[in-house]
C-alpha cells in the first residue's frame, strides 16, 4: 500500500517552522507495513490545497494530512477536503457539542468562528480530539478508475495530533482491507574513507534497484550512510532478510565499515579506548576546536579524553602530536595541522596524525569539496586514522 503524507500551512512552506509531523507519521506509518512515496508541503491557499489533495487522491492509496483544521480564515482543509471529493459540509451535532464544552470548562463561551470546526465533508467520520477542539476527518474516496484511498485529517498541534494517531487512527488503519500484517524497517551502517562513487562501485550489485531488500546511499560531511529496508511480518522478519546484505557489504568494504544507526567516528574511537583502557588528547591548529567538542560529546564518562591544545601553528602534525602526547601523559594523541597554509586552495594538503607511545602515524589530505565541509572531514579523517590504529592494536 502507497501512502503520502501532507502538511499545511504557511508557517512550513515560508521555513518559519520545521514539519516535524511528516518525519513522526512516515516512522508510524512503516510500522504498519506502509510504504510512503510523498511528502508534500502546501501554503493556506484553497486552491493550492484542492490541487494537492486531488493529486495525492489518484497517486496514493493512504493520505495523512496535518494541519488547517483550526478555526481561522487561513484554516482551509475540510473545505479542501469538501471541494476536492465534490462533497459537501455538514454539520455534525456531537463535534459541536463537544467544542463548547471544552470552552465552558474552562469558563468561556465558545466563539461563533469555532462552530466550523464541526463540519465535515458528507459521509466522512469523525476523528475525537479529546484534548482540543480540532476533531479530525476520515473519509473513503472514490477514484476515476474505481478504485478507492482513504484519508485522514488531524491537527497539525504534534502532541493532539500523535494522540489522536495513537487512541484512534492507527487502529482504523490496521484493520484496513488491503493492508498487511508487516512492518517496514530500517538498518544503517555508516562507513568512512572513500568517496560516495568510489563506494558505491565497490558495492554496485547492492544499490540496483528493485533489489530486496533495498539498499540505499546518503553522505553528509564525508560519511556514507548505507540505509537497508525491508518488509517483513515483524521487526525480526527484516532483520533476517538483511543479514545476508549486512554480511555482504562487511565483506565487500571490510573496515570502512564503522558503525551502525546513530554511531559517530568519535563514538567508535571513544569505545575502542575503553576497552583498551586508553587515554587520549589532541592537538587542533586549524579546526577551531571541532575535534575536542566532538571528542567531549562522546567521552560522557570522562573516562578517555584528558585534554587538548587548540592553538594556530606552522608545525607539522608529527611534531604536534608527539609533543601533545608527552604534554598531557596519554597513550594516544591526534594532531590535526593547518589546513589553510595557501589559502583555500583544493591542491593544497594538509596533515594529520596519531601518535602512540611507540610510534607516530601521519596522512594527509587536499582541500577538496565546499570549504564548509573542510574542518569535519579533516576532524573525521584524524579520527578514523585513531579508528584503524587502535582496530590494528587488538589483532
Amino acid at each position: 500500500m502507497r501512502g503520502e503524507v501532507i502538511s499545511i500551512g504557511d508557517e512550513l512552506t515560508s521555513g518559519q517552522r520545521l514539519d516535524t509531523n511528516s518525519q513522526w507519521l512516515s516512522t508510524h506509518l512503516a510500522d504498519l507495513g506502509i510504504q510512503v512515496m510523498y511528502h508534500t508541503t502546501v501554503g493556506d491557499d484553497l486552491q493550492a490545497n484542492i490541487q494537492v489533495m486531488q493529486t495525492a487522491i489518484n497517486r496514493a492509496d493512504l493520505i495523512v494530512i496535518t494541519g488547517g483544521l483550526g478555526p481561522t480564515d487561513d484554516d482551509l482543509t475540510r473545505q479542501a477536503i469538501a471541494e476536492a471529493t465534490g462533497k459537501e459540509l455538514v454539520l455534525d451535532e456531537a463535534s459541536l457539542e463537544h467544542i463548547e464544552l471544552r470552552f465552558s470548562a474552562r469558563g468561556r463561551t465558545m466563539p461563533e468562528k469555532n462552530k466550523i470546526q464541526a463540519y465535515f465533508p458528507a459521509s466522512s467520520q469523525v476523528i475525537p480530539n479529546p484534548n482540543g477542539t480540532a476533531p479530525g476527518i476520515d473519509m473513503r474516496v472514490s477514484r476515476t478508475d474505481g478504485t478507492t484511498s482513504r484519508l485522514f485529517a488531524l491537527p497539525g498541534v504534534p502532541i493532539e495530533m500523535k494522540e489522536m494517531w495513537q487512541q484512534t487512527v492507527h487502529s482504523v488503519i490496521q484493520s484496513m482491507e488491503g493492508v498487511e500484517s508487516s512492518v517496514i524497517k530500517h538498518y544503517c551502517l555508516k562507513c568512512f574513507g572513500v568517496g560516495e562513487s568510489h563506494l558505491e562501485a565497490m558495492v554496485p550489485d547492492l544499490i540496483k534497484r528493485g533489489r530486496k531488500p533495498s539498499v540505499g546511499i546518503t553522505v553528509h560531511q564525508a560519511t556514507i550512510t548505507l540505509r537497508i529496508t525491508a518488509q517483513g511480518i515483524d521487526e525480526q522478519a527484516c532483520l533476517d532478510q538483511m543479514q545476508s546484505t549486512i554480511q555482504e557489504i562487511h565483506d565487500s568494504l571490510g573496515e570502512l565499515v564503522y558503525g551502525t544507526e546513530e554511531d559517530e567516528l568519535q563514538d567508535v574511537v571513544i569505545k575502542l579506548l575503553l576497552e583498551q583502557n586508553g587515554s587520549l588528547s589532541v592537538h587542533e591548529a586549524d579546526t577551531g576546536g571541532l575535534l575536542s567538542l566532538c571528542l567531549t560529546e562522546a567521552d560522557t564518562a570522562k573516562n578517555v579524553f584528558r585534554g587538548a591544545s587548540i592553538l594556530p601553528t606552522e608545525d607539522q602534525a608529527e611534531q604536534m602530536a608527539k609533543q601533545t602526547r608527552e604534554q598531557f601523559d596519554t597513550d594516544y594523541a591526534i594532531a590535526i595541522g593547518p589546513l589553510y597554509q595557501t589559502g583555500i586552495d583544493e591542491n593544497a594538503e594538509y596533515q594529520y596524525a596519531v601518535a602512540t607511545r611507540e610510534k607516530t602515524m601521519v596522512e594527509s589530505s587536499r582541500l577538496a569539496g565546499h570549504p564548509e565541509i573542510h574542518r569535519p572531514r579533516a576532524v573525521k579523517q584524524a579520527l578514523n586514522l585513531l579508528r584503524k590504529v587502535l582496530l590494528d592494536s587488538q589483532k
